[in-house]
């Protein structure tokens, strides 16, 4: 007895250190929060399956490792010489399969959830290139839709190590992709030559960006910012060098740059026109 709760004593000794240990590192391997309410809940059952495959393991190894120290042979056990034990194949048939339903009945919760793309407000696509990003402003009425490219814009000094690399080092870009807090945009992910994958951690949120396939997605942003990721999928020799940068601006702001942009794309669709048909100008300017 004394002897058992000695050992009982060094392991929960053991797992103190363990998870005091494991506390100082979260911050640097576990998932991150993030910012939205998917994120959150992908968080919570991240933790929550990782708690429960914990206390598995602690178990079945505390029971195995407990059962060789106490029936050792130099203790004078002998085997057990039995063929099989109903009972126990009943118990550790049932108990894993009762485990595996409550791990899935909130792990579908999430899932369901995180496809639920329905009563967006606007859309995004997304397509991927080697090595860049175009995102398009999806809108029913053709003059308010545009798009545009964005592309690394870390100094090659720094990538040629001829400066100091920042914290931001392949993670900054020309032109972020803007979308207004409180909102939900869904995401249409799909890419032009190869497979890419689009992924921004504070959302919680990636998809593969697959040639000829669109992939969805959505994201309610509460708080303004400037989120970043990258592309995780390997594509090529740039891959490294194809970041996401996500700019959450507030509504108003928001609207009144959407406004902005699209008068620019107007603007720039009539001097087009007008290049290509001298007649456009006449007619447009009243002559």
């Amino acid at each position: 007895m004394n002897t058992l709760k000695s050992i009982t004593t060094k392991v929960a000794l053991s797992l103190s250190l363990v998870l005091a240990s494991g506390l100082a590192l979260a911050d640097e391997l576990n998932l991150r929060a993030g910012v939205t309410e998917i994120s959150k809940s992908v968080y919570d059952l991240h933790n929550l399956i990782l708690l429960i495959c914990v206390l598995i393991g602690v178990v079945v190894y505390g029971v195995m490792f407990v059962s060789m120290y106490l029936h050792r042979k130099s203790r004078g056990h002998e085997p057990a010489q039995f063929d099989d034990n109903h009972v126990l194949e009943i118990a550790w048939t049932i108990i894993p399969t009762l485990i595996l339903v409550g791990m899935f009945i909130p792990s579908y919760g999430v899932l369901k959830e995180m496809y639920n793309t329905e009563n967006a407000e606007m859309t995004v696509e997304v397509r991927g290139y080697q090595w860049k990003w175009e995102y398009k402003y999806v809108d029913e009425d053709y003059n308010n839709s545009f798009s545009f490219f964005s592309n690394l814009a870390t100094p090659r000094a720094q990538i040629k190590n001829r400066q100091v690399k920042t914290e931001t080092y392949l993670l900054e870009v020309d032109e972020p992709l803007r979308i207004p807090a409180n909102r939900k945009v869904k995401f249409l992910v799909t890419a032009e030559d190869v497979i890419h994958a689009w992924w921004v951690p504070d959302f919680g949120i990636k998809r593969d960006a697959i040639p000829g396939i669109i992939n969805e997605l959505w994201a309610i942003v509460p708080e303004p910012g400037t989120y970043r990721g990258q592309c995780t999928e390997l594509c090529g020799k740039d891959h490294g060098f194809m970041p996401i940068v996500v700019e959450v601006l507030p509504e108003v702001e928001f609207d009144l740059w959407y406004q902005d942009k699209v008068a620019e794309k107007i603007a720039l669709d009539q001097s087009k026109k007008s290049q290509s048909d001298p007649e456009f100008l006449t007619v447009s300017s009243g002559g």
